[in-house]
């Protein structure tokens, strides 16, 4: 932006991948266009990819972005998990954030700072320039809820929270089992865990948490984390904010809708575990026989196994192994008649709204939840990492959208128990109440969105303070 405009300028910092990038532009281009700010992403290239490329040089007039230099991490194990790598990679690049944010500030009128939660460690720059700060939970009020609790959990509690004899509970939370907290607390004594206690015990350190959830679909949790506590920012819900389009060829678009346009209304049954969801081998093979042997009609978006996984094929690069070679002998041939495979991504949000989309199969990611709360399509959450399995406990037993499928000893779903819960969503009297409800809360959502909505009252209310701050 040129030096002298006198528009609010926001700058927002996701952490790497599309799953926090994805979320947060859609929060932007909401205040660009309903709020009168302009934007800029600051993206770090240690974890840019193709996808992500491409999803920037898409965004509208209004949002810009910059790139981060990478940063050394060849001191960190060769094992270390995902989010230690993200926390080094943020708290690594301060030094360089710092000096961006400051010609921000000189050349534009810099009403705030947005980030996401594995960001925190970069407040301190915007606290040193006295620029307002905000921190954007790209998940729900239960996940929220728990990060607040953490640091309580963690000093009264000595076992390994699988071990817990007793479900931990949250204000206006189903009752959540150990095993089923968030993926980096299955081990105390690992780096991932170590990272998110830091990350809880700043938690309240943003001046406002913007939540992307609505009160509707977390009534009780909501209630209980706006009200005023000594100690905790001031909590807004502004969603469900979700991407408006998929970013996929106009040939996989068209394959899909086009075999979509021939199915019956609401028969279909989409797969579909998410951007960085894959399966063993043997898990992969049990999908397949389970949807065989269902009978229900499916629009399935495999990838290779993770046992077997071929570099290059997170990202659908065309070189990378094909994930129909690991499909059962002769499964395509016996399916061509009701099920369309594609391989490594397909229009979720273009799926979803399709008329003959009846079910959502799910890794019960927040991103896809929300798309298919927004389209009303009732699920079948199969939690794979993340916060994932708090969403499945949230979604099955609280919301009532969704059914989970029962989980061998093994930590694997047979065939008969993905063919059962396939039948009971798509036909079943399970998959009729969730149909019911999913149809008042999609309802709920899009008036939570209008301008006399919850989150569209919440999110104008953060961005009048900003504009508030700043000479407009």
């Amino acid at each position: 932006m040129a030096a002298g405009s006198r528009t609010p300028h926001v700058a927002i910092l996701p952490s790497p991948g599309l799953g926090h990038l994805i979320p947060l532009a859609e929060l932007a281009k909401r205040l660009v266009l309903h709020h009168g700010f302009a934007a800029t992403f600051i993206t770090f290239s240690d974890f840019s990819s193709p996808a992500q490329e491409a999803f920037l040089d898409s965004l509208p007039p209004g949002l810009s972005s910059l790139l981060l230099p990478p940063v050394p991490l060849d001191d960190l194990p060769a094992d270390a998990q995902i989010e230690t790598r993200l926390c080094h990679v943020v708290a690594r690049s301060v030094p360089r954030l710092r000096d961006i944010l400051a010609t921000l500030k000189a050349t534009t009128p810099l009403a705030a700072y947005v980030i996401d939660i594995f960001c925190e460690d970069t407040l301190c720059i915007a606290k040193e320039l006295g620029v307002p700060h905000c921190m954007y939970c790209t998940t729900n009020f239960t996940a929220l809820s728990l990060l607040l609790y953490l640091p309580t959990l963690h000093r009264n509690t000595s076992c390994e929270y699988r071990d817990l004899p007793e479900p931990v509970i949250l204000p206006g939370c189903a009752p959540i089992r150990g095993e089923d907290l968030l993926h980096p607390m299955r081990y105390r004594n690992d780096d991932a865990y170590a990272w998110l206690l830091h990350i809880a015990d700043r938690v309240r350190e943003p001046e406002g948490i913007l939540v992307n959830s609505f009160v509707e679909m977390e009534p009780v949790a909501s209630k209980a984390l706006m009200e005023n506590e000594p100690g905790r920012p001031p909590v807004y819900p502004v969603g469900p904010i979700i991407r408006s389009g998929s970013n996929d060829s106009e040939e996989k678009c068209s394959e899909c809708l086009e075999w979509l346009d021939r199915q019956p209304v609401g028969s279909v049954l989409f797969v579909s575990f998410g951007s960085g969801g894959t399966l063993s081998m043997e898990q992969l093979g049990e999908v397949a026989f389970g949807l065989e042997m269902s009978g229900t009609r499916f629009l399935w978006v495999v990838r290779c196994p993770s046992d077997k996984q071929a570099g290059g094929a997170f990202f659908g690069d065309s070189s990378a192994d094909d994930p129909l070679n690991y499909l059962p002998e002769g499964f395509l041939e016996r399916t061509e008649g009701s099920g369309l495979v594609v391989r490594f991504w397909g229009p979720q949000v273009e799926v979803l709204n399709h008329g003959s989309t009846g079910g959502f199969l799910s890794h019960g990611g927040w991103n896809s939840t929300l798309e298919s709360v927004v389209h009303g399509v009732p699920m079948i959450v199969w939690p794979l990492y993340a916060e994932q399995r708090m969403n499945a406990v949230m979604l099955s037993e609280t919301v009532k959208v969704a059914m989970r499928p029962e989980v061998g000893k093994d930590g694997v779903v047979r065939r008969e128990e993905i063919s059962r819960v396939v039948k009971e969503l798509m036909d079943g009297e399970g998959g009729r109440a969730s149909r019911d409800r999913m149809a008042e809360l999609r309802e709920a959502a899009a008036k939570a969105l209008t301008e006399e909505g919850s989150s569209y009252k919440a999110l104008a209310e953060v961005a009048g303070k900003w504009k508030a701050g700043i000479a407009v």
